[in-house]
């Protein structure tokens, strides 16, 4: 997400890189036979798409952001009465998820009634193996939202930030070994650096307080690299799975995201009333719900439908820029305004290495020979 994700990017990514190559045409100027009156569009074309550039990096910044620092500031929150349970958030940011991407089919059906509800049908119902085919992503991308709720209740937002970029280690080795990608090796120096950053930044450090308070602290921050490094491997093999079937079928890319959410939204109830059943029976599956949950809930619907937008826009480059930016705000904002992080020399380090990996597996050379990449 968190993506949501929201949840996990490299299905916003793998979904839109069709309209990117697309949009790349269109934004390719035909050859004019006046000279005198193609410079004009050209600079008018690069104008335009340098400003798409910049919204798009704005953009991802802001629902990275924001979604993480929100999240953690709504799990640390001190009010009267109960907490809002994780389960049931993410459940219904499931059906917010789904009505959201219903509208969107309705719009490519011109607001169509009848030919979005036989698209449906003959996409979800008459295809029922095709649809079942997505009950495993949907199943690890739910384990993996109740899993950041868990991190961010563990761990501040920055060092979070920088952990959870080990889904990048994770979606390469998936990718390689599920799709048979091929990895250069600016690609594998990148990953040893962002194993070294993440390892700086989890490194513990001697910090003031009895020892009881130390035990606590060194608990809750197990807890939250546990939940951190399991949501890792979730969004790596779910969002290389969900690429894999992606490159199988053509269908749109609301239709799959319905065909999610529902899978999704079946087995986070059931989660939710195996794990918090008696909660919910006795206060309400939105219990302790507040301003703050509600935004919480939208980020990670929304912002995942967002970022698959935008993204199309986005190279490796502005990415890499937009999760540098990212990590620089949280820790920033968990600094001054959450209080709840004190930075070290180590953690600096290591996020450093961290954002030098982000940039260095998006760097793209040449095409050069084929024996240049390593597969394992």
């Amino acid at each position: 997400m968190l993506q949501s994700g929201n949840v996990t990017q490299k299905r916003e990514e793998c979904l839109c890189s069709n309209l990117q190559d697309a949009s790349t045409m269109r934004r390719d100027p035909p050859p004019a036979a006046d000279s005198d009156t193609e410079p004009p569009v050209m600079v008018s074309s690069s104008s335009h798409t340098s400003r798409l550039k910049y919204v798009s990096l704005g953009v991802l910044v802001l629902q990275t952001t924001s979604l993480v620092l929100t999240m953690r500031y709504s799990r640390t929150l001190k009010e009267d009465g109960p907490r809002y349970l994780a389960s049931s958030a993410v459940v219904s940011a499931e059906v917010l998820k789904i009505i959201t991407c219903t509208f969107l089919v309705l719009m490519e059906n011109n607001y169509n009634m009848r030919a979005m509800n036989q698209l449906l049908k003959e996409e979800i119902v008459n295809k029922p193996v095709e649809t079942l085919k997505l009950a495993v992503p949907a199943g690890i991308y739910t384990l993996q939202n109740n899993l950041l709720y868990v991190a961010l209740s563990n761990l501040d937002a920055a060092t979070y930030q920088v952990t959870y970029q080990l889904k990048i280690l994770t979606t390469a080795l998936f990718s390689v070994s599920m799709l048979g990608k091929r990895l250069g090796l600016y690609q594998w120096l990148s990953l040893l650096l962002l194993m070294a950053g993440v390892t700086l930044v989890q490194w513990p450090s001697d910090s003031g307080g009895d020892a009881e308070e130390k035990a606590l602290s060194a608990g809750s921050q197990f807890v939250g690299l546990m939940a951190v490094l399991m949501a890792c491997v979730s969004s790596g093999f779910a969002g290389v799975y969900f690429e894999k079937i992606l490159k199988e079928t053509k269908q749109s890319v609301w239709v799959r995201n319905i065909q999610l959410g529902l899978f999704s939204f079946v087995l986070g109830f059931i989660g939710m009333m195996v794990y918090d059943g008696q909660s919910v029976r006795q206060s309400g599956m939105f219990q302790g719900y507040s301003t703050v949950t509600c935004i919480v809930v939208a980020l990670q619907a929304v912002g995942g439908l967002v970022v698959a937008v935008v993204i199309k826009y986005a190279d490796n480059i502005l990415k890499g820029f937009a999760t540098s930016l990212s990590i620089i705000l949280s820790t920033l904002i968990s600094y001054f305004l959450l209080k709840d992080f004190s930075p070290t020399g180590l953690f600096f380090l290591g996020a450093l290495l961290v954002i030098a990996a982000t940039f260095l597996y998006g760097y793209e050379r040449k095409p050069a020979s084929s024996s240049s990449g390593i597969k394992v």
